[in-house]
């Protein structure tokens, strides 16, 4: 108790200020300017340089638009000859900064509501009805079971379902991709930017481009890198993959529009930086449920007025085109909070050397002897004549630093001369 009272006491009753010890070290110099250069190369080049820390900041707000041009021409037994152009495999025909290109399908013409055995597979597959439970179905199938089981070919059995008969068999994805041509294809993107801040827009579009370019150029990171118009094929091969490869599947590709615009520059200095990356995961050791899918119909009536469809399951690369981006302006607030900051860290260089000397070098003892002084209450002290007020004088201690060996003389104390009191 009577030591927490004392601690307490210490904290209220006492006070401590800086004094001022000049060490005459090479050693503690030396390392001293050598933090404080460290600091100030921080400042000057990451902070301010790199980091142009003497501006404002804003984030981009953008919209994008897509358009895609292309024709293909297919004959399958199937289908027949068939012309393919954007209405056909750009599903759907806009999407915000998003836009899907179908590669490969899966076609079940000539479908009507009614009675069909299910595809065969584990639970399908029956020999009597008692095998397939009346009204039974799940996430894999096709329909809802009748209860009967029937035959699906000459040698086997499966239970019967109420379904869009025939039902869809995708068990096996053509290969190649049925329009790989697409790989040919063309994509233009319009990106319009705009910082709230600086009132600064612009678009990808630039003022020098013009009609007659724009109808010829494709994008080249070499030849024409502000060319808003990308070959398909060349947007995956950019990315490191295969569009051949993948097609078949399909994917999803991120088209990367980045602009990073110094306003205290020229507006023309500010352009867009387009990059490529495939963002759903390949991995040949873990490839489940690869790719990316769906599925759509397209439904007619017949003249006796039944329903029919015609069922699509759409493989395709859906591009996502992404923009970020920031923009910087001169401005007196930041600039002055970060040389302040840059100041305050100087004081990181005093602390260093004061735990370097107070506690690691060999005469630290001597060293911490000359930076603490201990100084009783004035008008508590008894046997001091009444003094005349005075003003403070500065006491600035000068230390030699001598030989860091036990039993060296004592380095020389310089202080201010004493006070001269009358009696």
């Amino acid at each position: 108790m009577a030591g927490c009272c004392s601690v307490l006491g210490a904290f209220l009753f006492e006070y401590d200020t800086p004094r001022i010890v000049l060490i005459r070290s090479r050693k503690v110099g030396l390392m001293n300017r050598a933090v404080q250069l460290l600091i100030l190369a921080y400042v000057i080049g990451w902070v301010f340089v790199w980091e142009k820390g003497y501006q404002e900041v804003d984030s981009v707000v953008s919209s994008v638009t897509t358009k895609a041009k292309g024709v293909t021409v297919t004959n399958t037994s199937q289908l027949g000859f068939r012309i393919w152009d954007v209405a056909d495999y750009v599903i759907p025909a806009q999407e915000e900064s998003s836009l899907f290109i179908m590669t490969n399908i899966i076609v079940t013409m000539n479908q009507t509501q009614g009675f069909c055995p299910e595809l065969p597979d584990n639970t399908s597959v029956c020999n009597s009805d008692s095998d397939c439970p009346a009204g039974s179905a799940n996430t894999h199938s096709s329909g809802v079971a009748t209860g009967r089981c029937v035959p699906y070919n000459g040698t086997l059995k499966t239970c019967e379902v109420a379904a869009w008969c025939p039902v869809e068999d995708d068990s096996n994805v053509p290969k190649p991709a049925f329009l790989k041509a697409a790989e040919n294809f063309t994509l233009l993107i319009k990106n319009n930017i705009w910082y709230p801040k600086f009132n600064f827009t612009k678009r990808n579009i630039l003022p020098n481009i013009t009609t007659t370019y724009l109808k010829s150029c494709i994008y080249n990171a070499a030849t024409d890198p502000f060319c808003p118009i990308f070959r398909l094929g060349q947007i995956v091969e950019n990315a490191g993959h295969s569009f051949q490869d993948m097609a078949v599947e399909g994917g999803i590709m991120g088209i990367q529009i980045k602009w990073d615009c110094n306003l205290d520059r020229a507006a023309s200095l500010c352009l867009p930086r387009y990059s490529f990356r495939r963002l759903d995961t390949r991995d040949q050791d873990h490839n489940v449920s690869p790719g990316y899918n769906f599925r759509f119909a397209k439904y007619y009536n017949d003249l006796t007025g039944t329903e029919h469809r015609t069922l699509i399951k759409a493989f395709g690369i859906r591009f996502d085109i992404i923009v970020f981006g920031k923009a910087g302006k001169f401005d007196i607030i930041p600039t002055m909070i970060n040389i302040g900051s840059g100041l305050a860290l100087l004081g990181v260089a005093t602390v260093l050397c004061d735990v370097i000397v107070l506690y690691c070098m060999k005469k630290r003892y001597y060293y911490r002897e000359k930076k603490y002084k201990y100084v009783e209450d004035y008008e508590q002290v008894d046997g001091l004549p009444n003094l005349p007020h005075l003003p403070p004088v500065p006491v600035v201690t000068t230390l030699s630093a001598g030989p860091d060996t036990p039993g060296s003389p004592t380095p020389p104390v310089s202080s201010a001369p004493p006070l001269d009191h009358p009696h």
